[in-house]
């Protein structure tokens, strides 16, 4: 037997988001109403309908955030289908609380990642690696290839 629909976003909700990725990227994005199916409890076997609002910010990563009922939403970010995060929190129950806290969390998300990188190239070349040589500013580094003889 079919799970009962939950509530559709309303225009205020779907405001409320595209205004705060205006302000968060200094520019309209896209955004899409979605009809999703999620499972709203880890032991249901049959997800729920349920309406959402998705949006990405044009570097790879996708936010969505499902209403699962009158006041109550759940939000996730991800960038592949196996790098999914969420904000730690499970519900909100303010729209507006859902989306900033999505956005910090990704924003936060981004510079850990950025500050690993960093790190990681600090340290130098790992095992097998050399400095990419040639003339420009190219940092990076390669792997040298493996020769079979």
């Amino acid at each position: 037997m079919p799970k009962e629909r939950n509530p559709n976003l309303s225009e205020t909700e779907i405001w409320i988001v595209q205004s705060t990725i205006k302000e968060r990227y200094g520019e309209d994005r896209p955004t899409e109403v979605i009809d999703s199916e999620i499972r709203l409890n880890p032991d249901d076997r049959t997800p729920t309908p349920c309406q959402g609002i998705f949006w990405n910010d044009g570097k790879g990563c996708h936010f969505v955030i499902f209403k699962i009922a009158d006041g109550r939403f759940r939000t996730q970010f991800y960038y592949r289908g196996f790098e999914q995060y969420g904000t730690g929190r499970l519900e909100y129950d303010d729209i507006g609380d859902c989306v900033v806290t999505l956005l910090q969390v990704q924003s936060d998300h981004e510079r850990k990642h950025a500050q690993q990188r960093d790190d990681d190239n600090d340290r130098g070349p790992g095992p097998g690696q050399q400095q990419k040589t040639g003339d420009g500013p190219d940092e990076s580094w390669y792997y040298e290839p493996v020769i079979w003889e």
